[in-house]
């Protein structure tokens, strides 16, 4: 039986090009697990090990290490930066305990770490905070410490300072025991000598050691009060109190070095054992009601003797079959035994488990709470299920993911290409669930939807060198949506009469626009039995069904509020179909008289540029139906962030590249959906026009 308060399961989490996968190569190099580092910028990278991945040097998929430092065992987890894979991310900070959050020491906190951030405040992980690249030019640790305060309103408990920056920088002071860590210039992460504080900077430490007591000490009243009478804590106690705080959420520990010059990291991981919380520490994960996905009250402890209780976090093709990701959170796992997945009401056998060391991984055959496994060759486990005990059925919390912005339509080169494509899309659904396809019934195109341009480039980059199917690929497509403006009062009534039984069914109802972003809504007022209380279901699904479908050019339509209020039944010829068609043929009728309109997404979109191209990328984005909400200048450059439809953003990097001299960089996300100005909508819907009389 492992020792539970000795395990950690982290994540590492960041924008893009913060250095996080070199912070793991670090970690893993220092634990001892590899014995050469490899680089990002090289391909050689041990958790990036998908050829899109070396090649772009951006991390598309978590990575899970497992790793052992000063007798702890930690689990870590390397994340995307890039926004197109957030889904990753808020994945997998589901599963775990506490996080590193690390900042590029020259571009502070950037559009992405405010995402991910936001993610991980949601899912209430508690995190140490690293800012690395202090060799970097204009690096400047105090800058992005006030940015953690201003810009992502958290409390950041300085730990460490860094001696000297940019070129001169050469280690980093420890403010707690008021020691200086200096690294030789060998560039190994083990030749360092514990110095005193350089003279410099002795009245800087002081000032940041008593704001780091100070602030420790609000953790515990009787420290405090003894601290007020001049009576110093002992470092055991300050560390108690700092371990509280970073597990309550009140600060975080912040640290600061050069993950790519090894330096400073031995601190992070000293501090990931001191302050970040083992698994019995954090809130337990709430079980739900399988019917409504309500809370239930219970939670699963964590205990390996309680029932088993895990969540398959995620699925991974890979040349040894199919891996399933898993927390388990209590119980224990063996090789060999049958669990039972409660989503389908399936059993499992478990066949082969690993643990995993990013590309390699070990055979285990057995594990238990607080461990994060892989299973080979599980059947139909997917993202979110959760496996129990048979004895003990029981589910935990789902994962929720975002709906796909953009579409393309593709078709394999060669004739035969197709069940090809096929089985290999069905695998990649099945690992990244905000990857979604489907077939155009009317032309028999296959359609694959995703969060960006990027995360659709990479998928059809994967078809083609992992699954070997060649694709012709057509235009990005918006996602838009229909609503309607006015509110109506209307009555359709559906009757037939051919012999024997008829049909009939009348409705009186309005139809009103609702909320932004509140979908479809129902609701019955009718009083006196006009139209049985039965046949209010049928008459609810009729129009659900054709919401899927609007009147103006047949996207999905959203915030519409349908009330029934009267109607009319006949004793023998109504039922559940009549008031079914009924609300079919209402739908048809009203919903072009109720101002239909079409809606676009709107994407949040976060530009950086130098300071020269300012007014060029402004202006660009107003051409592009932008509106300019922020704009704030940092050391290097100007951030300006604004919401711009989507479809004015396809082909968006290589033009601000192109105004920018190839230094602007940019990120986007959903935010909403607004009404598309009237010429825009009008094309819109004669394409999609067009396309239907093509078919």
């Amino acid at each position: 039986m492992a020792d539970l308060s000795k395990y950690r399961n982290i994540g590492i989490f960041a924008h893009v090009d913060a250095g996080k996968t070199t912070t793991t190569e670090r970690i893993l190099k220092l634990t001892g697990k590899i014995h050469k580092t490899g680089e990002v910028h090289d391909g050689e990278s041990t958790t990036d090990f998908m050829e899109q991945e070396a090649e772009r040097g951006i991390t598309i998929q978590s990575a899970a290490v497992t790793c052992e430092w000063k007798g702890h065992r930690l689990n870590v987890i390397d994340t995307p930066g890039h926004v197109d894979f957030t889904v990753e991310v808020y994945r997998s900070l589901k599963v775990l305990d506490g996080g590193i959050g690390v900042f590029c020491g020259s571009g502070g906190v950037e559009p992405q770490s405010e995402t991910n951030w936001r993610y991980a405040n949601e899912s209430e992980v508690a995190r140490v905070i690293f800012v690395n690249k202090l060799d970097r030019m204009g690096a400047d640790f105090y800058r992005v410490v006030g940015q953690v305060e201003n810009v992502l309103a958290a409390n950041p408990l300085v730990m460490t300072l860094p001696i000297g920056i940019e070129d001169e920088f050469c280690g980093v002071v420890d403010v707690l025991s008021k020691k200086a860590y200096v690294w030789d210039d060998t560039g190994l992460p083990e030749n360092y000598e514990v110095q005193d504080v350089p003279a410099d900077m002795v009245d800087k430490v002081e000032e940041y050691h008593e704001m780091l007591i100070e602030t420790a000490v609000e953790q515990d009243d009787d420290l405090m009060e003894a601290y007020m009478e001049g009576e110093m804590p002992s470092v055991e106690q300050i560390k108690a109190c700092i371990r509280k705080g970073t597990r309550e959420l009140a600060f975080f520990p912040t640290y600061c070095g050069s993950a790519f010059k090894n330096k400073g990291v031995q601190l992070v991981l000293d501090a990931v054992v001191d302050y970040l919380p083992a698994p019995t520490e954090v809130d337990p994960q709430p079980l739900t009601d399988p019917e409504t996905g309500e809370p239930t009250g219970e939670v699963a402890t964590v205990d390996a003797d309680e029932p088993l209780k895990a969540l398959a976090f995620k699925i991974m093709d890979d040349r040894f079959g199919a891996l399933t990701f898993i927390r388990i959170y209590s119980g224990r796992m063996k090789k060999g035994d049958t669990v039972l997945n409660s989503a389908t009401g399936k059993t499992e056998r478990i066949g082969r488990m690993v643990e995993m060391q990013a590309d390699d991984r070990n055979e285990i055959s057995e594990a238990q709470a607080g461990d994060i496994i892989a299973v080979v060759g599980m059947k139909n486990v997917q993202t979110g299920h959760t496996l129990c005990d048979p004895k003990n059925e029981c589910t935990l919390e789902a994962m929720i993911f975002p709906d796909p912005v953009i579409s393309i339509a593709v078709a394999p080169k060669d004739k035969g290409g197709n069940e090809k494509m096929g089985i290999a899309i069905g695998k990649m659904v099945a690992e990244d669930p905000s990857f979604q396809v489907e077939t155009d019934e009317d032309s028999g195109e296959t359609i694959l939807k995703g969060m960006g341009e990027l995360h659709l480039d990479i998928k059809v980059d994967i078809l083609k060198r992992t699954y070997g199917v060649d694709l012709i690929v057509g235009q990005p497509q918006v996602a838009y949506r229909e609503t309607i403006t006015q509110e109506i009062e209307d009555s359709y009534t559906h009757k037939k009469q051919s012999g024997g039984s008829g049909q009939f069914g009348k409705i009186d109802y309005r139809i009103k626009p609702g909320e932004p972003n509140s979908g479809y809504t129902f609701s019955s007022s009718v009083v006196g039995g006009n139209v049985p209380k039965e046949f209010w279901p049928a008459v609810e699904k009729g129009f659900k069904m054709m919401m899927d479908e609007g009147v103006l050019a047949g996207f999905p339509v959203l915030d519409v509020e349908v009330e029934l209020f009267d109607g009319g039944f006949h004793a023998v010829d109504s039922s559940a179909i009549a008031f079914e068609i009924a609300a079919k043929g209402a739908f048809r009728q009203s919903i072009p008289k109720a101002g239909p309109q079409l809606l676009e997404p709107v994407m949040k979109v976060d530009v950086f540029t130098p300071e020269d191209n300012v007014g060029d990328v402004i202006g660009d984005l107003n051409r592009r139906r932008g509106m300019i909400k922020d704009q704030e200048a940092g050391a290097t450059g100007v951030r300006i962030k604004g919401e711009v439809p989507l479809s004015e953003m396809f082909g968006y990097i290589g033009h601000l590249r192109t105004i920018t001299s190839g230094r602007g960089q940019f990120s986007m996300e959903f935010s909403h959906y607004a009404p598309c100005p009237a010429n825009v909508a009008d094309a819109v819907i004669a394409a999609e026009k067009e396309k239907k009389a093509a078919k």
